[in-house]
């Protein structure tokens, strides 16, 4: 099976911290279970995901994202064929936005949807290796995942299955 990477833009509507545990719970929960992994930069007036997974579920998901009322203006930066996932140990990775990034203004002016596709990949591209940098040597490990978890402030669980 193929595997897709999408990477979108949108503006968050009704943004706080309450919405984005909410988005994030259960989009791990989500993902998980359809195989899909990558991350979520987001801030009060940009969210930036990447995703990543079997197409048809990656497709699926993206076109109830389009429909969900917490974001306005979707748009789709970039998507295409991939070998290998940037994120494979993240459900939904969660990352404030960093100061390398574009400033509010420069959202307001255009600037993400004017970013070619390989400058948007690259802020994935770069957030990926800063957290296999944190992670050390094995990224793919479970400790490290935890690692990678706690360095980026999250917090995590493992459910009981019965």
């Amino acid at each position: 099976m193929s595997l897709l990477q999408l990477i979108y833009a949108s503006r968050p509507f009704g943004f706080d911290d309450l919405a984005l545990g909410g988005i994030l719970n259960t989009a791990r929960i989500n993902n998980v279970r359809d195989d899909i992994t990558g991350a979520l930069i987001c801030r009060e007036d940009l969210y930036l995901q990447l995703l990543e997974g079997p197409r048809p579920l990656v497709a699926a998901l993206y076109e109830r994202l389009q429909r969900d009322d917490r974001h306005a203006e979707v748009v789709n930066l970039w998507s295409g064929d991939i070998d290998t996932r940037l994120f494979p140990d993240w459900a939904m990775k969660h990352d404030p936005a960093r100061s390398w990034m574009w400033t509010a203004a420069e959202v307001r002016n255009g600037a993400v949807t004017r970013a070619t596709p390989a400058e948007v990949r690259g802020v994935f591209t770069r957030l990926a290796s800063e957290q296999a940098a944190v992670a050390g040597a094995c990224p793919s490990a479970p400790w490290a995942r935890a690692l990678n978890l706690v360095a980026a402030g999250e917090h995590f669980f493992h459910p009981v299955v019965d």
